[in-house]
């Protein structure tokens, strides 16, 4: 049995999602012909309460967009020193957008109003970079799958208002949040001026991400989307996999959560792991004794058909997913509480 908990990207469509997209009508969406793209579009906006929608063939595409419709060249990005724009995205903010980042010491990789307040330069002050938007990633990835609570974003949303700042959230794991917190996707829709959401993660797409926003931020985006590349054609096969994501595959991310949970429950009372993180959607993040190496535990998993991946700095992360089903935990949960070192 071979079991990929890596990361909830190694998801495969399901066959009914695969009957979806082989059934989907589609048209050319370079000229915005395609029905099911412009359906998709069209739920996903409304799903959030906000004016446009774009279909982006990544969610790491989608976040360079927002930044580059929210700034211009020499500007300053107010974020976690762990979020995704800053991280993993290649160095495309300061590659595409020539903007520069003021990085936030925040607590698993979520940041507070106050810290936001204290982060913004002086735009008075013409030697620092101006401070031109805050980047909220929910749930946080570095940060083990962590959520904001609804309040602290609406506290940030004030800061941006009072000084003129752009509000972005990179969502890609937001459906993990909404679910868990027993959120709606309107609050967030009622906050922020740009939303990425990915399709390709816990809701098991093969493909894609859609920016949120206005209108006129949305005209501007797909300018910038033919930009980067990122223009497809009938790909309203690929937006047939996300509308059929959305009616079949968000509440049962309960069920990801809670093998996550008793994931850590068990890591917990094993002798050779050192601290397992606290733990909300489907990410587990695990320290073992300084004694024993991440390969090592890595490679003997992997003797055993299960994959997990290493963070740096003593950490391991596993995954939880659509395709990792019951059977499955049930060989992992036996093979973590027997593994000797």
């Amino acid at each position: 049995m071979e079991i990929n908990l890596i990361s909830d990207t190694v998801t495969k469509p399901s066959a009914e999602m695969l009957n979806a997209m082989f059934n989907a009508k589609v048209g050319d969406d370079v000229f915005k012909q395609d029905p099911t793209v412009n359906e998709f579009e069209r739920i996903v906006a409304d799903l959030f309460g906000m004016e446009g929608a774009l279909f982006f063939p990544t969610g790491t595409m989608a976040n360079q967009t927002a930044i580059k419709v929210n700034t211009n060249p020499g500007d300053q990005i107010i974020c976690d020193k762990w979020t995704h724009i800053h991280l993993y995205e290649s160095g495309g903010a300061s590659s595409n957008s020539g903007v520069n980042f003021n990085l936030l010491n925040g607590n698993r990789g979520l940041i507070t109003a106050e810290m936001v307040k204290e982060g913004i330069n002086d735009p008075n002050f013409y030697h620092a970079p101006l401070s031109k938007m805050v980047g909220i990633e929910n749930t946080t990835n570095k940060g083990g799958g962590a959520c904001y609570e609804i309040e602290e974003l609406q506290k940030i949303k004030q800061v941006c208002v009072e000084n003129n700042l752009k509000y972005h959230l990179d969502g890609a794991r937001l459906w993990n949040a909404l679910v868990a917190k027993k959120q709606h996707p309107k609050q967030f829709g009622a906050l922020f001026d740009t939303i990425s959401v990915c399709f390709s993660k816990g809701l098991g797409c093969p493909i894609g991400s859609v920016l949120l926003a206005d209108k006129e931020t949305i005209t501007r985006a797909l300018r910038i989307r033919k930009m980067f590349g990122g223009n497809m054609r009938q790909s309203g096969y690929l937006a047939a996999a996300g509308i059929y994501a959305l009616q079949n595959n968000v509440s049962r991310l309960e069920e990801d959560h809670k093998k996550a949970k008793e994931l850590g429950q068990l890591l917990a009372q094993c002798s050779w792991v050192k601290v397992v993180e606290p733990i909300e959607t489907n990410i587990v993040i695990f320290s073992p004794l300084e004694t024993i190496s991440d390969q090592l535990v890595i490679e003997k998993l992997k003797q055993k058909g299960i994959s997990i991946s290493a963070m740096a700095k003593g950490k391991l992360r596993i995954v939880t997913h659509l395709d990792y089903r019951q059977i499955m935990h049930d060989y992992v949960l036996e093979a973590l509480s027997k593994l000797q070192f």
